[in-house]
């Protein structure tokens, strides 16, 4: 197994040389000195001697809901839901006839075209 300095997993050592190797491009100087100019290699050197500093943060507990906290849709709130929903299908309905009068009377105002008469 290959040794990745001080750290826990390969994983964690790819990401730590990545950034270190951002700083690198961004102009940072190398903390050892090395027959490579790749500053991805440069970086892999420095994190697997141990020479790059990392803090695991642990991520915040989210707080749970207790038993007593919890919401409880009851019917009165359900009946405003559904009391909604008809209104606004309601309203859609009357935009909807209003919608085919208006097609129907610009349908009986249009004018048959006149036959022309051959002479």
């Amino acid at each position: 197994m290959k040794s990745y300095g001080n750290l826990d997993s390969k994983f964690r050592f790819v990401i730590l040389a990545s950034k270190r190797a951002k700083e690198l491009l961004t102009g940072a100087k190398p903390k050892i000195k090395s027959k490579s100019k790749n500053p991805i290699r440069i970086a892999q050197n420095e994190v697997a001697k141990g020479l790059i500093d990392f803090e695991i943060i642990q991520p915040k507990e989210e707080k749970k809901v207790a038993p007593e906290e919890e919401i409880f849709i009851g019917e009165e709130v359900s009946e405003e839901v559904e009391a909604r929903e008809e209104k606004e299908a309601a309203e859609e309905g009357q935009k909807k006839k209003k919608k085919v009068k208006k097609e129907v009377k610009a349908k009986t105002k249009e004018k048959p075209k006149k036959k022309k008469k051959k002479e």
